[in-house]
Order: C-alpha cells, then sequence, then structure tokens
C-alpha cells in the first residue's frame, strides 16, 4: 500500500528530464494502458492523428516523432484508463456517499459507460436511455417562461463543431447565456485587448520564437500548465536569447530544465538554465513593474536617447501622450514598494527590454485573475507599442491559454456579448433571428442560480461547479435548479451537486474514433497561436453506449425546437456540412474551411495584428490609460496577506491527478499554505504549523478553510500561494474583474488564523 504520510522536501533537480519520464510510465501503468496509452501517445499531436487533451499549446513547427509532455501523457493516461463507471458503481455508492469522496478519487473511478439519471427516491443515479434523456432535456427547455432561464456552459476541450452548432442552437433557442471556462481564465484577454490592438487574441505564432531576441513570460507557471512550451524557451536560450521570468513563486522549469526528448541531455544529466532574469514579484505589483520599465524608456529618451520606435508610434498608434504624462507621475518609490522589486533590477529588465530589437510577451492567469485584469493586460500593449514589438518576426504579445480548445470556442460563437455583425451572419445564414442582448458569463450565472432566474443548466464538458467562486454558496444556487445536464466523460464533483432532475450523458473522447453512417469523422481545434488543425481519435470508444458531443448537442436541439428551420439530423453524420456552414458564419477566416483543413498542418486564421492592421473604431492601436500602480482594491487591514490560487504540477484545471507536487516539494498533501518564512515567523506561526485562512471582505458572509499546514516557500512578503480548486471558498463571488468577469483568484485578501 502506498505511504500516504504527507511530507515536504525540496526537488534540486531540473524539471523534466528523467523525473518527467518516470511519472509518465507511472501514469500509464496505474491507468493500465502502457499498451494503449503508448501507441495513443504517438498519434498525438502528430498528421492524422488527435490534439492533446491537455493545454492549448501548439504543435512543434517541424514534427517531433513524439510530440507530447508529461502532463499531456498524464491527461491521455486518465482519459484512456481501463476502469469504468457502471450502473453497478451507481448501485453501490448514494450521491451523499460519493460527495464525502475527494475530487481526486471520484477522478480515479474512470470512464461512465452510459446515461444515467438521478433518482430522488434513492438518492442515486439510475441507468437512463438517450431517447428519454433527450425527451427530459426537451420538456424542461420547452417549460421554461423565458429562454434566459436557461444556462448553457461550455468547456474548453468542446471542438469547433460542437461548440459552433451549441452557439447556434442555444441562439435559435433565444438567449445569449454562454458561460465558459475562459469567464474564468483568460476572458480579460477576450475583452482587455481589442481596445487597444482591434483583436482578442495573441498576435504571435511558433516561429517568432526562433526571432526573438527577448522573450518575457509573466505570471505563467510554464513547466507545469504549458510544458511543451519549454522546448521553445530551451533553444531559445541556447541562442543566447534573455528570458525574464516574472513570478511570485519560483518555478522549477523556469531555473533549470531537461528536454526528455533530448537524448544527449538525458544521456548525460544535463539540464539548460532558462531565466536569464527571474523577478520575484509581489502579487499584484505587475502594473508597477510594467510602469517602472515604461518610466525607464520615458527618462532615457527624455535623455535624447532614440529608444522609442517614434516611426511606429505615428503611423499606427494614438494616445502615447497621456500614457507618457501618467507613467512618469509615478514615482520610483512607489513603484518599488508596491512592485516588491527593487529599482536597479527593474532597470535590468528595461534594459533587456531595450537592447531587443524584437520581443515576446508571455503571459498566464497571473496577469488576467486580477479585479483589473483587463486594463492590465492594456498595459502590457503599452510596452510592446512603444518599440513597435507588433507586426514583425519574433515581436508580439502571446496569451498562453489554458485547455485545448478553449480559444477556437469563442471564435465560433461561444460568446455571451456576440457582436452585432456576428449575429447578422446568423441571421443570414440560419433564417432565425438571434437575440441581441447580452447574457451571462460564469459569475452571472451563479447569481442567477442564487436568485431563482436561472432553472436549468447545461454544461458542455468541464466541472463548472468546482471551478466557479465561492463554493458553498456556488453548492447552493446549483441545487435550486430544476434541472442539471452533464456531458462529459468522467465522474466529477459537479455530478454530484445538482438540480431536481439531473442528466449525466458519456461522450466519445478526445482520444476515440468517432464513427457514423456516413463513415469516420474528425474535429478540428484552435490553439492558442490561432492555428486550426485536425484531430482524429485512435483508439476504441470507451463504451458502445456513448455518443459524439455533435450529436448531443444536435438531439438535445431537436428535442428542445421540434419545429427549427436548421436541419439538425445532417450534421449528425457529416461534419463537413458543420465546417461549411462556419464557413458561411465567418468568411473572413473560415472561407473554404472543409477543403483548407485536409491540409495536415491546418490552417492558420488571419490575426490583422500580425499584419499591422488594426481592427478597433479608430482604426490604430490604442495606448489605453490605467492610472495608479494597483491592480485591486485596497485593502486597510494590517494583517491582510494577499492569496493565488495555483495548480499542482499533478492537475489539469480542477483534475486533480494525484496529491504530490513535485516540483514544489510536496507529497501526498493539497492542503498546504506556501508562505515566506519572515511572514510566517510574524504571526508566532512554525514550518508545518496547521491554520485556517479567512477572507477579508465586508459583505458580512465569513469565509474560512481550515486544516491548511503552512510551508517555508521562498514567497514574497505579503504574498501567499495554496491550492484551487479546495481554495475556492475563500474567493468571493462579487470579487471579479468588471471588465471581463473573470474572479480574481491570484489575489484575494485573506488573514491567517491560527489553529
Amino acid at each position: 500500500m502506498a505511504n500516504t504520510t504527507p511530507r515536504f522536501k525540496t526537488y534540486n533537480h531540473p524539471a523534466g528530464g528523467w523525473g518527467a519520464a518516470a511519472a509518465t510510465a507511472k501514469i500509464l501503468l496505474e491507468q493500465s494502458v502502457v499498451t494503449k496509452g503508448s501507441r495513443a501517445l504517438l498519434a498525438m499531436n502528430q498528421p492524422g492523428g488527435f490534439k492533446c487533451p491537455s493545454c492549448a499549446f501548439p504543435d512543434a513547427e517541424c514534427k517531433k516523432a513524439l510530440d507530447f509532455c508529461e502532463n499531456g501523457a498524464k491527461a491521455l493516461a486518465f482519459e484512456a484508463t481501463r476502469f469504468r463507471v457502471t450502473p453497478e458503481f451507481f448501485e453501490k455508492h448514494t450521491v451523499s456517499e460519493l460527495m464525502e469522496q475527494s475530487d481526486h478519487w471520484l477522478e480515479m473511478q474512470g470512464r461512465l459507460t452510459e446515461p444515467m439519471r438521478y433518482d430522488a427516491a434513492s438518492d442515486r443515479y439510475v441507468p437512463c436511455d438517450w431517447e428519454s434523456a433527450f425527451a427530459l432535456i426537451g420538456q424542461h427547455l420547452r417549460a421554461l417562461k423565458s429562454p434566459h432561464e436557461a444556462e448553457f456552459y461550455t468547456s474548453g476541450r468542446t471542438p469547433n463543431e460542437a461548440a459552433f452548432l451549441y452557439s447556434i442552437f442555444v441562439r435559435e433557442f433565444g438567449t445569449n447565456n454562454f458561460p465558459d471556462c475562459s469567464n474564468m481564465c483568460h476572458e480579460p484577454t477576450s475583452r482587455g485587448l481589442p481596445p487597444s490592438i482591434g483583436v482578442g487574441k495573441g498576435t504571435v505564432i511558433m516561429e517568432d520564437f526562433d526571432h526573438a531576441e527577448a522573450i518575457f513570460v509573466i505570471g505563467q507557471n510554464t513547466g507545469t500548465n504549458s510544458p511543451r512550451m519549454m522546448s521553445n524557451l530551451v533553444e531559445a536560450r541556447k541562442r543566447g536569447v534573455p528570458i525574464v521570468a516574472v513570478n511570485p513563486m519560483p518555478e522549477r522549469a523556469l531555473v533549470r530544465f531537461a528536454d526528455p526528448q533530448d537524448m544527449i541531455q538525458m544521456a548525460t544529466f544535463g539540464s539548460t538554465k532558462i531565466a536569464s532574469e527571474f523577478v520575484h514579484i509581489r502579487i499584484g505589483g505587475d502594473l508597477a513593474m510594467l510602469k517602472g520599465i515604461m518610466k525607464v524608456i520615458f527618462e532615457r529618451e527624455a535623455r535624447g536617447e532614440k529608444v522609442i520606435d517614434q516611426e511606429f508610434i505615428r503611423e499606427h498608434t494614438v494616445g502615447l501622450d497621456t500614457i507618457r504624462d501618467e507613467v512618469m507621475s509615478q514615482s520610483w518609490a512607489d513603484i518599488v514598494e508596491v512592485s516588491g522589486l527593487e529599482e536597479a533590477q527593474i532597470r535590468r529588465c528595461a534594459e533587456i527590454y531595450i537592447r531587443s530589437r524584437a520581443t515576446m510577451i508571455c503571459y498566464g492567469m497571473g496577469l488576467t485573475q486580477h479585479q483589473e485584469g483587463s486594463r492590465l493586460l492594456q498595459q502590457v500593449v503599452n510596452l510592446l507599442l512603444l518599440r513597435g514589438n507588433f507586426g514583425k518576426p519574433g515581436a508580439g504579445i502571446s496569451p498562453i491559454r489554458g485547455h485545448s480548445n478553449v480559444q477556437g470556442d469563442r471564435t465560433v460563437g461561444v460568446d455571451e456579448k456576440p457582436a452585432q455583425d456576428y449575429l447578422d451572419r446568423v441571421r443570414d445564414v440560419f433564417g432565425f433571428e438571434p437575440p441581441r442582448e447580452h447574457g451571462h458569463h460564469a459569475v452571472e450565472t451563479v447569481a442567477a442560480m442564487q436568485d431563482g432566474t436561472a432553472k436549468v443548466f447545461i454544461g458542455l464538458g468541464g466541472n463548472f461547479v468546482r471551478a466557479v467562486p465561492d463554493t458553498d454558496r456556488s453548492y447552493a444556487a446549483m441545487r435550486k435548479l430544476d434541472l442539471t445536464v452533464a456531458i462529459t466523460t468522467k465522474l466529477n464533483r459537479g455530478h454530484l451537486v445538482h438540480g431536481r432532475d439531473a442528466l449525466m450523458l458519456p461522450v466519445i473522447s478526445r482520444s476515440e474514433v468517432i464513427r457514423t453512417k456516413v463513415g469516420e469523422q474528425f474535429v478540428t481545434i484552435e490553439d492558442s497561436m490561432s492555428n486550426v488543425t485536425a484531430s482524429r481519435g485512435v483508439l476504441a470508444p470507451a463504451s458502445p453506449h456513448l455518443l459524439p458531443e455533435v450529436e448531443i448537442v444536435c438531439r438535445i436541439a431537436h428535442a428542445a425546437l421540434p419545429n427549427s428551420k436548421t436541419r439538425w439530423k445532417n450534421y449528425i453524420d457529416d461534419y463537413d456540412l458543420i465546417r461549411d456552414k462556419i464557413a458561411e458564419v465567418y468568411p473572413e477566416i473560415y472561407s473554404n474551411f472543409s477543403e483548407r483543413i485536409k491540409n495536415p498542418k491546418g490552417l492558420h486564421l488571419d490575426v490583422p495584428p500580425r499584419r499591422l492592421v488594426w481592427p478597433t473604431p479608430n482604426g490604430k492601436a490604442n495606448f489605453l490609460l490605467f492610472p495608479g500602480l494597483e491592480v485591486n482594491a485596497p485593502v486597510s487591514d494590517p494583517a491582510m496577506l494577499r492569496l493565488a490560487t495555483v495548480r499542482s504540477h499533478d492537475q489539469f484545471n480542477t483534475t486533480v491527478y494525484s496529491y504530490n507536487d513535485r516540483y514544489r516539494g510536496v507529497y501526498n498533501d493539497r492542503m498546504v499554505l506556501f508562505m515566506n518564512a519572515y511572514d510566517r515567523a510574524a504571526r508566532g506561526l512554525e514550518d508545518g504549523s496547521r491554520i485556517a485562512l479567512e477572507t477579508i471582505s465586508n459583505d458580512g458572509v465569513q469565509r474560512r478553510v481550515s486544516g491548511l499546514t503552512v510551508l517555508d516557500y521562498p514567497m514574497p512578503r505579503g504574498s501567499v500561494a495554496g491550492y484551487y480548486p479546495e481554495l475556492n471558498p475563500l474567493l468571493p463571488l462579487e470579487y471579479y474583474d468588471k471588465i471581463s468577469g473573470t474572479p480574481a483568484a491570484k489575489s484575494i485578501p485573506v488573514r491567517v488564523i491560527a489553529a
């Protein structure tokens, strides 16, 4: 029996390397898929194969024989697992009993095999045939007084074809209520970047890593959340490119990394130093740092140095003077205090930026999940504009997205705030008038459940209730619904926190073959750099009773809209018909989609700023003002610490693969708090003390998580970190970026309560 005693031990090896190879082998063995999983790994991210069900980083441009990482292998192993959750499983366990189990235990039970319906009398899920399931959904949806009483969630693993049809169905049904997993992570990218550069996407492609002269990685734990990107960073460092890593936590992969596919490095136990400059930023200090770098640039320009690309500024931008005045009004003393950095280090970062003729800035949720996340990203754009870092090789802005098709879902219509010209095209192509008013994002969806205006929730993948803030309130809200529908591969917490009626509908996974009446089908995925490629599963479905997502969406639509003019049944069998409709609705980027996607390399969607074209109302890139240095509302409590919730290395989104976090030295435990030793001592605590965390808020709601172990960790003073979703109960529902609706999970004000 495995040792389950918590232990904490510093990890001194490079990230990747033999540790990653061993972890990959171990997970294939644990899920009993060594042969099947190894065969599938050879097809993952390869032409003619399927796309990784994990992160959204692009496939390697020069094709590797193996193009996967440790965490991609984990995602595949857990998807291809031999374990099954059958009707017999639910005969043994009530929902109340299952609620007592951990998220990891639920995940370990395996793949769902057939549709199930909740039976209140026995508190169990019981078998339900597909026809009855669709009839129940149709009955609930048709009975609503208003289509706005339904909420339609989408997970980022949903492929383009299913997401597109879902968006059409929901709009024909009559609402724009599209809470989406992007609402919790990169929505500030979608909402913050368009006013600046005209698009809500990144502007770089994979080749830019080969031409960049400096790379900044801000608020992104590359080695855990997008490990395949580490190969690009390794190659850049070998070329001598400076890499500036900005993070409150020194992440192991950005210190040293060994590429598991570099045979020489593996044989010699070698590694590559990644970060040439590690910037140990205080949580919430990013705006101050960015303005500090800009202040150096403006100071040097004022002394007569030509460090600003004046020709680019004149031709392509507006608003520089206002930005210069505001940045120069900030004192160095304030910049240093808010950022937690020394002025000398900010000046070193500025020097790296100024010397580079082509700079990429990559970022993650360390920037997006603040109360002013959208406006913070606009300051990243401001910095890039100063030296013309758009429209040339090696330069641009790069959001490193999480889930594998979260960007693609937004591109094909999953958007609670759709553009009017898009709605016009939907009307013209499908022959119905779509609703024009904005719908609900994730936080508004929970609020609608709370106040009783939401009656039905349909989740196309994901684990909504575990991902959203304010866990206790969200659980209570979810249980007020008349119907919850989970379209899913595996059992998770979201299926146990349900409405009065509840369905679990099991789907064919990304790695499995889809066969219809007209033959084998493939789906398409858009990665975080706007490449769209085909994904063809290679494994047999986990059960003969599974259906593809496309068919499930079409049959729900047919049940809810029996008089629809849309030919839902046609799309079930021939996915080229869906792609033809996508091309009609999006002629500028998806023209001739069905033919172009036959190219093994797929297609790249046009991103106008790469061509120095700015789809903004004034046709320019805009310097946008964000006064001050704070990205979160100030808190007067002197005991306040800023909490960032983070993932472990053995985790993807809400899916917990194990209780270990190898690179941070945590084993067999997730209830920990990473804390600066001086902050810990100032509170009279010992390393290893048991404590509780309590949210500092003025809404009268007590939010507390107990049973946490304090671990000394190199955090900046005033900053602490702990695992998501265990610490979601501390994040108030109302604590979010008002532009995007994204919860401020990287800056929760908390105080420590001694046990």
